[in-house]
C-alpha cells in the first residue's frame, strides 16, 4: 500500500514537499517514483529513483527544480518542489516498480497510491 501526502495549493515560485508511505511489499528492494496526470491525458514521468537511491532520472520540464528522494529505514518516498509554475498543476502519484528502477514508464509499475492534487496558482 502507498499513501501521498503533502498536496495543496501554492502560489507560482512557491514550494511543495510530497511524501509517500509504503507498507506491504518490500520497499527498499525496488524502484520508485512520481508520476502525474491531468484530465484527459496520460499519467506522464516526473522522477524516479532506483531502490537504493542511487540513481534518479527526471522529466525534462522539472529538472533542476524538483529533487526525488528516499529513505528505505522509513518506507517513504520523496519529491521536493521549488520554483513551481501553474503547470505543475496535476494529481500525483508515487508508484513502485516491478524492478530495482529508475523506471521512466507508468507500465514499469505495479503499486500505485491514491494521487495528491497540486494547485499552483499563477
Amino acid at each position: 500500500q502507498l499513501v501521498e501526502s503533502g498536496g495543496g495549493l501554492v502560489q507560482a515560485g512557491g514550494s511543495l514537499r510530497l511524501s509517500c508511505a509504503a507498507s506491504g511489499r518490500a520497499f527498499s528492494s525496488y524502484g520508485t517514483g512520481w508520476f502525474r496526470q491531468v484530465p484527459g491525458k496520460e499519467r506522464m514521468l516526473v522522477a524516479a529513483i532506483n531502490w537504493n537511491g542511487n540513481i534518479t532520472s527526471y522529466a525534462e520540464s522539472v529538472k533542476g527544480r524538483f529533487t526525488i528522494s528516499r529513505d528505505n529505514a522509513k518506507n517513504t518516498l520523496y519529491l521536493q518542489m521549488n520554483s513551481l509554475k501553474p503547470e505543475d498543476t496535476a494529481v500525483y502519484y508515487c508508484g513502485l516498480a516491478q524492478f530495482r528502477g529508475p523506471i521512466k514508464v507508468a507500465q514499469g509499475y505495479d503499486y500505485w497510491g491514491q494521487g495528491t492534487q497540486v494547485t499552483v496558482s499563477s
